[in-house]
């Protein structure tokens, strides 16, 4: 058989990399992305809540975390560079009227499905944890 016999479809089909439907863009694997660190984490997890500006995102890593976790502007723009480079977030258009300055940002499908990796990661180690009776050790505030 040769490439003229193959239909596209067929082609996509046994392609040993998944399409997405709309995108026409490889689906990639969220695990080669873990493990996050605390801070990059939380910034995903700020944007699986919706759209965020620079400011807005470093706002709500502090009061999700209580305070616990408070990141310089250096630390987020160094992860938003990262995951604009590595698809887990876009860059939204402003909307009119809205300051051109403001970035802001959203997390990808990718982005969410690294997000939930980690999520479901963690909860492992947590559970491990409970295992080993570790937790009952804790101090709680």
């Amino acid at each position: 058989m040769s490439w003229h016999d193959i239909s596209c479809d067929d082609a996509v089909r046994d392609s040993p990399i998944a399409i997405q439907d709309d995108t026409m863009t490889a689906k990639r694997d969220p695990l080669p992305f873990l493990p996050l660190t605390a801070a990059a984490f939380h910034v995903l997890l700020t944007l699986a809540d919706g759209p965020r500006h620079g400011y807005q995102i470093l706002k709500d890593v502090e009061e999700r975390t209580e305070g616990e976790v408070v990141l310089s502007t250096g630390t987020l723009y160094g992860l938003i560079k990262r995951f604009l480079d590595d698809e887990l977030i876009i860059e939204m258009r402003p909307a009119a009227g809205d300051d051109e300055r403001r970035r802001t940002y959203k997390l990808t499908t990718l982005g969410r499905e690294v997000a939930e990796a980690e999520a479901g990661r963690l909860e492992r180690l947590v559970a491990a944890a409970r295992g080993a009776k570790l937790l009952s050790r804790l101090r709680t505030t």
